[in-house]
């Protein structure tokens, strides 16, 4: 059980928010970390495994014509494939991971190339490019330790804002 996916719960649960997931180089990892908790099903609501480029279409939502231009590897189509899972699933958060693992180039993109991506229910979303090293099996865990630490950030960082802003609210008028 990996610690950024119990500080992941923890947070969602504290929130009364639901998480899920939209998986492809990682190929169903980050659902795994996060289903290996106990009490995950309080917070998680499900993932698609989206390793196909047309299914981030078909299941996800993702725009066929930016897959045509730019491939399954890329910035945009992270954040496209999170959105779409949030909305797939009836979950309050996203996250997405793509990319390429190995052993060849994808897309034009090198080995280690990966992109994650997280949307919650306030936000436009926010991808982080990663160039990893390593081997195969070192890329999709670093994925899966990316993805999760991106989402943890940004759960800590909307619930440490709306922290600041109930003390405001409360104490601006004395």
């Amino acid at each position: 059980m990996s610690q950024e996916a119990a500080e992941v719960l923890r947070l969602l649960r504290a929130r009364g928010e639901t998480l899920a997931v939209a998986e492809s180089l990682t190929g169903g990892l980050v659902a795994a970390g996060i289903t290996d908790v106990p009490g995950a099903s309080a917070s998680f609501r499900g993932a698609v495994t989206a390793y196909a480029t047309p299914l981030k279409e078909r299941l996800l939502g993702v725009d066929g014509d930016l897959l045509a231009v730019r491939g399954a590897v890329d910035a945009e189509v992270a954040l496209q494939m999170a959105a779409g899972v949030r909305t797939a699933l009836g979950a309050d958060w996203g996250a997405a991971t793509t990319g390429v693992a190995g052993p060849e180039p994808q897309d034009g993109r090198p080995v280690g190339t990966v992109y994650v991506a997280v949307r919650g229910p306030q936000d436009g979303g926010k991808v982080v490019a990663l160039r990893l090293k390593g081997d195969r099996t070192e890329i999709r865990r670093e994925s899966v330790r990316s993805v999760l630490a991106l989402l943890q950030d940004r759960l800590s960082g909307e619930q440490a804002g709306n922290e600041r802003a109930q003390d405001t609210e409360e104490n601006g008028g004395t």
